[in-house]
């Protein structure tokens, strides 16, 4: 691995720790308006500061976030679906590595859909994304997305995560699971973990918990931070425990008590 393969990595996860809270506001791409994105810029720069890195897409990153921030940017860099669309596996790549280098990311990222109508075809961009961007020293993020019909267990997910490491991807992310200890041990690359749908904060904070103590190298968690009745103090717990090994309970006194009823 280059210096400048190195360097970019060594931005999205902290040397330091090993680790890395990664900001995902990239749902836009086929969900289109996203609750508590309808204003991105207004929600992004509140949890900039204590973000490692933001993944979002190259037109949101345009819009609303200000061209003067230090954080990293992983660029999401395949669409071409949607949530109404007829298959959402239906994924090809939509920005060149040309615009990443312009837009001076730290890491690029594609989803691929193993098990799919279209498997084949999402690692086929994923591998052309790969040698592309090896050219530049910019890493790939390989994000294991799955259809409804996908079951989210250790043994897809190491499958998924495995073939992804195989075909050259710097770093994986995916879902959390049981026995998700074996999908780590698996993958010769750093796994982080998606955040999912949005959950209870105490639910969120031990889905992170339970991901970094079974080997996970971070979470990429969007939902369950910006949709978050208090997502400041949400990403800052977050980062507690990714960062700092706090437990769920220490991590949560980040939140504000709720107010008893009278």
């Amino acid at each position: 691995m280059d210096w400048g393969m190195k360097n970019r990595l060594s931005q999205v996860i902290k040397p330091e720790t090993g680790r890395t809270v990664m900001l995902a506001v990239d749902h836009g791409y086929f969900l289109g308006p996203t609750k508590g994105l309808e204003d991105a810029e207004k929600t992004i720069e509140p949890l900039l500061p204590f973000a490692d890195s933001l993944m979002l897409t190259r037109g949101l990153l345009r819009a609303s976030v200000c061209a003067c921030t230090s954080v990293p940017i992983v660029l999401r860099v395949s669409g071409g679906n949607s949530i109404v669309g007829e298959d959402l596996s239906n994924e090809g790549i939509t920005t060149s590595i040309r615009e990443a280098i312009r837009l001076n990311v730290a890491a690029v990222a594609l989803s691929i859909y193993i098990g799919s109508k279209y498997e084949h075809q999402t690692l086929m961009g994923l591998s052309t994304l790969i040698n592309e961007a090896q050219e530049y020293g910019i890493p790939v993020l390989a994000v294991t997305a799955v259809g409804k019909e996908m079951v989210r267990d250790a043994r897809y997910l190491s499958m998924a995560c495995r073939i992804a490491a195989e075909l050259g991807a710097q770093v994986v992310k995916t879902y959390y699971c049981d026995d998700f200890e074996k999908v780590v041990k698996s993958c010769p690359v750093p796994v982080v973990i998606a955040g999912g749908k949005k959950i209870a904060e105490l639910d969120a904070l031990k889905l992170a918990h339970s991901a970094i103590s079974r080997g996970a190298s971070g979470v990429d968690m969007g939902r369950n931070i910006f949709q978050s009745r208090y997502p400041v103090e949400m990403i800052q717990a977050v980062r507690a425990i990714v960062h700092e090994g706090a437990s769920v309970k220490k991590a949560a006194k980040f939140l504000p008590v709720p107010k008893k009823k009278r």
